[in-house]
């Protein structure tokens, strides 16, 4: 898929929480959005920012088509990103995409999929549900958070199928972690997930251990979003890749992590 290199102007910026923004954004050109798959990412230029160097990895959280905007979830990690969370309707954001690969289609809409998001983990499931949506699948969400305050999109998932919500302290729906719902009780054929590892690493153990099919979505530390600087090498059963040019998406049968 071809890369792009492009100015976009801030058409909209959404505090959704104290520690969240949601960018909206549109070609600066006026030209039509690039084709972008869901799982894939883009790399941030971070500019007024004098400390950080190196362009920021971003999951792609929607894309409007029809209103020729992209949406970026941003968590204030650091002092780029909350310079990108500050940013002001009408200011310009220079991007490189689409990078990275994208999940697997289920073979059959009787499948049944349950998408997995924890924190800002939550960011390239809404695309996907949309898209699995438009596809003729019936996705679920399960949703993990901390408290009923980091509460996330929680309307604009309900536009593509049944939510679940579990939070630490038992202020939302199910006490506890994603991997302690009762929606996980129910049988499926598919799951997808992104969050912190120990999430993930959770969640495919449960996979693995009813042998069904799972894709995770790797948040490793990414630079250059194109395999050159090797910061994000992660050890697969088929030797060190690249998650920024081989991944993000992985399925857990590659992965060596210990679970």
């Amino acid at each position: 898929m071809k890369k792009y290199i492009l100015d976009f102007r801030v058409s909209e910026n959404v505090q959704l929480h104290d520690n969240y923004a949601l960018l909206k954004l549109t070609p600066a050109d006026g030209c039509p959005l690039p084709e972008m798959l869901p799982g894939q990412f883009v790399e941030v230029r971070v500019d007024r920012s004098p400390s950080t160097f190196l362009r920021r990895p971003i999951s792609i959280n929607f894309v409007d088509y029809p209103h020729n905007e992209l949406w970026l979830l941003i968590r204030k990690a650091g002092e780029g990103t909350r310079t990108l969370c500050g940013l002001q309707a009408g200011e310009i954001l220079n991007l490189v995409l689409p990078l990275g690969n994208t999940f697997t289609l289920p073979e059959s809409a009787q499948e049944r999929i349950l998408l997995v998001g924890g924190g800002v983990g939550i960011a390239p499931m809404l695309y996907w549900g949309k898209y699995l949506k438009g596809k003729g699948y019936t996705p679920r969400f399960l949703l993990g958070f901390r408290s009923d305050k980091d509460l996330l999109q929680y309307d604009q998932f309900r536009q593509f199928g049944e939510v679940y919500v579990s939070t630490e302290d038992g202020s939302l729906g199910e006490k506890g972690f994603v991997t302690q719902h009762s929606i996980l009780n129910e049988p499926f054929d598919r799951l997808y997930v992104c969050g912190p590892k120990p999430m993930m690493v959770a969640v495919a153990r449960y996979a693995r251990e009813r042998q069904l099919f799972c894709e995770v979505s790797l948040e490793n530390t990414m630079a250059c979003g194109v395999g050159a600087c090797l910061c994000c090498v992660e050890d697969t059963v088929e030797g060190h890749v690249c998650v920024c040019k081989e991944g993000p998406i992985f399925n857990i049968e590659k992965l060596k992590w210990q679970i």
